[in-house]
C-alpha cells in the first residue's frame, strides 16, 4: 500500500483535495482536527507560542496500519518531518499568496485565516516554512490553475499500479 502526504500552506487546497480523494474511495485523512493533533506548549518558564502538532502515537498507528487502498494524509505540522520515512510520496501543494488569501477568505469549512493577524502569519509561513517543505517534497503541484478534480487526478496517479 502506498502512503502519500499532502502538505502545503493554508489556502493551497489540502482540505478540498483530501475530500475529493475520499469521495473517490481512497482512505483520505485530513489531520487538522483534535483527533489527529494537539497543542504543544513550551516547558515551564519558556515563552514559546503553543504549537498545533500531530499526535505522534495516533499518526504512527495510522501509518503502520495495513490499508486496502492507498492512504492519503493531509496536513502541515511542525513535527511532520519525523513521519516522512513512512510516506512513499511527499506532495507539496502551492499557490501564489493572493490566491491563497482569496481562497481563505471564501472558505466556510475552516475559520483560520479570517483575521488580519492570521493572514499576516500565513504570509510569514509562506516565506519561511514553504521552502522547508519544498526541500523535502518528492512532488510539487501548483494548484493555482487547476481544479480540485485535476489535483486529485494527479494525486491518484501517484498511487496507480503501473501498467505491465
Amino acid at each position: 500500500m502506498k502512503r502519500v502526504l499532502i502538505t502545503g500552506m493554508s489556502g493551497t487546497g489540502k482540505s478540498s483535495v483530501i475530500e475529493a480523494l475520499a469521495a473517490r474511495g481512497f482512505t483520505a485523512i485530513d489531520t487538522d482536527s483534535d483527533q489527529w493533533c494537539e497543542w504543544q506548549v513550551g516547558a515551564e518558564g519558556e515563552a514559546a507560542e503553543p504549537d498545533w502538532i500531530w499526535r505522534a502515537d495516533r499518526m504512527a498507528q495510522l501509518l503502520r496500519a495495513s490499508q486496502i487502498t492507498a492512504l492519503f494524509v493531509s496536513g502541515c505540522k511542525s513535527n511532520q518531518g519525523q513521519f516522512y520515512p513512512y510516506f512513499d510520496q511527499i506532495v507539496l501543494l502551492s499557490a501564489p499568496p493572493e490566491i491563497m488569501l482569496e481562497r481563505i477568505a471564501a472558505r466556510t469549512n475552516n475559520p483560520y485565516g479570517k483575521t488580519e493577524a492570521q493572514r499576516e502569519l500565513i504570509l510569514q509561513h509562506l516565506n519561511w516554512v514553504e521552502p522547508l517543505l519544498r526541500a523535502r517534497a518528492t512532488v510539487q503541484i501548483d494548484t493555482s490553475r487547476l481544479s480540485v478534480a485535476e489535483v486529485a487526478d494527479q494525486l491518484a496517479a501517484l498511487v496507480a499500479d503501473p501498467v505491465t
